[in-house]
Order: C-alpha cells, then structure tokens, then sequence
C-alpha cells in the first residue's frame, strides 16, 4: 500500500540521515575524494574519452560529497549542469565554473548555483546523470531526500525517450539487499550507484 511503503523509506532515510550525522570531516574528505576518483573514471568510459556535458548535484553537509567529482569533470574538459529546484517539483539547470556563485533554494534546503537556467531538454542531451539519494538496494529502487525532484525529472526524460546512463550517489553501507526498499508507481529505478568503493551496477536493470 502507498502509505506503509512511504512509512518504509522514512524510516530508511530517518535512519541513514542519523548515521550520516556521524561522519567525520576525514570521513566526508575520503569519501569525496573516492567518489571523485570512480566517478570521473566512468565518466570517460561513458564518452569514450571525449568532452560531454554530465549533470551532477551538489552534496551538502554529510551527504556524499559531490564537489570534487564536479572539479574533476570539469578538469577532465567536461562540462557540468547542476539543478535548481523550481515550483511544482520540476527541476531547471544551470552550468557550473569554479567562480559559480551559490544560493539557498527557495524551494528545498539544498544550495543551488545562480546563472541562466535550462529545461530539462538541455539535460536530457547529457552524457550521463548522478543524482542523490539516502539509499538504494540491488534492485535499483531509490530513497531520494523525500521531494520527488528527480522521480519527476526521469519521469520527463523516459517520456521524451531518452535513455541516459545514470548512477545514484550514496555511501557503502547505504547500498541494501535485493526487496529492502518498496517500489512505488512514480518511482524510477536506478541502473547503477556510485560509492566511494567503485561504481557499481545494479539487478536486471543494469
């Protein structure tokens, strides 16, 4: 029933966001650092070696640290598109530089990047995704941060036909067994997460 799955992922996500709360500053640097690493080395495999456009999100507090991989693509000659969150939980993009400036979200309490702001068709021309979540499990099924930002978001792109690699960002311990998080009809699945371990693909979706 809708109801008891979305009592399931708050708990998951209650329960993750405590441990979160416990990291330490060298946990999040190695975490950030590891995920950086893997991350822009899928990256090139994903463009064969060329430059591309990846959207990314900007992780914030102890959630996975996601700057350094935005550094790091954008070293590598790629170019990055990060989300602002917009009224009715429809998500526009902005391109990211080092000199970008960063603004509180009138809609989420994330951090947003200030500039020209893009639809969801210059992102669905990305090479890639990596999107946030609080947990995954081997079947791909996602618990985000509880907006339905991104539901919605790959809702348009499967719409629109575009089929992009994507990969969930969380940590290690928060990759679960195989029917741990219950699926829901606005839910889309994930192909793949991006740990401080490696990337790693996931179930019959992979």
């Amino acid at each position: 029933m809708p109801e008891e799955s979305t009592m399931v992922k708050d708990g998951i996500r209650k329960e993750h966001r405590r441990r979160r709360a416990a990291l330490t500053p060298a946990d999040l640097e190695a975490a950030g650092a590891a995920i950086a690493l893997h991350g822009a080395g899928w990256a090139e495999t994903v463009t064969g070696g060329g430059a591309a456009t990846f959207c990314v999100y900007l992780g914030v507090g102890v959630e996975p640290p996601t700057l350094p991989l935005i550094s790091a693509l954008h070293i590598n000659g790629h170019r990055v598109l990060l989300p602002v969150c917009e009224p009715g939980r429809e998500l526009s993009w902005v391109y990211w530089s080092p000199d970008s400036e960063f603004v509180r979200s009138s809609y989420a309490p994330i951090m947003e990047p200030a500039g020209p702001r893009h639809g969801p068709d210059v992102a669905g021309d990305a090479a890639a995704l990596f999107i946030p979540a609080t947990a995954v499990d081997l079947d791909g099924n996602r618990v985000g941060q509880g907006g339905g930002y991104y539901d919605k978001f790959l809702g348009h792109l499967a719409t629109a036909g575009k089929e992009i690699p994507l990969a969930a960002v969380i940590y290690d311990d928060e990759l679960l067994p195989a029917g741990s998080i219950p699926a829901e009809e606005f839910d889309r699945p994930v192909p793949a997460v991006l740990v401080p371990s490696g990337l790693r693909p996931l179930g019959h979706i992979a």
